[in-house]
């Protein structure tokens, strides 16, 4: 008598286990967009835990005096936030000819992600500090003003022209 598993009940087990593994990884992924709190420190990876592996954008675009905000994944609204910060945040371009140039929008304040998983190249000011998110490896740089930030952004184009 042979004391070996035939090809069907090891191709069950293996069915199993993969469901089992896929529940749990997916109970992980969306436990992990309850867990963050949203913040300027870690907008980016905020709104990185909405995209999944599919080629989508998130958004994040807060209205009237920015109470309260709204994430979009595909121009389609998925959450509802209460804001974070309020109106007297100010966002800014930086270009190493023109310099450092305030952005207008026509709501209180956006940012986000696009398909390539570029975040939109701003610096953002909320007291006292600017949030850098013009880098596309790195996490958010904390910096204790917008001048402090725009030397930081020459000192590198120096060094790298150089």
């Amino acid at each position: 008598m042979k004391k070996a598993f035939s090809l069907i009940e090891l191709m069950i087990v293996i069915v199993i286990i993969g469901v089992v593994y896929t529940l749990v990884i997916s109970k992980i992924n969306s436990s992990t967009k309850e867990k963050i709190t949203p913040s300027f420190l870690n907008l980016k990876e905020y709104l990185y835990s909405f995209l999944g592996s599919d080629d989508k954008e998130a958004k994040l675009i807060c209205l009237d005096s920015c109470q309260k905000c709204s994430i979009y994944v595909d121009n389609k609204k998925v959450k509802s936030i209460k804001s974070f910060f309020d109106s007297s945040v100010e966002s800014y371009s930086y270009d190493f000819l023109l310099g450092t140039q305030k952005i207008s929008y026509d709501v209180c304040f956006s940012f986000g992600i696009d398909k390539n998983r570029v975040s939109d190249q701003t610096l953002v000011v909320y007291k006292d500090k600017t949030y850098d998110y013009t880098s596309y490896f790195q996490q958010t740089k904390v910096y204790d003003s917008l001048n402090e930030a725009t030397e930081a952004k020459q000192n590198l184009i120096q060094s790298v022209t150089q």
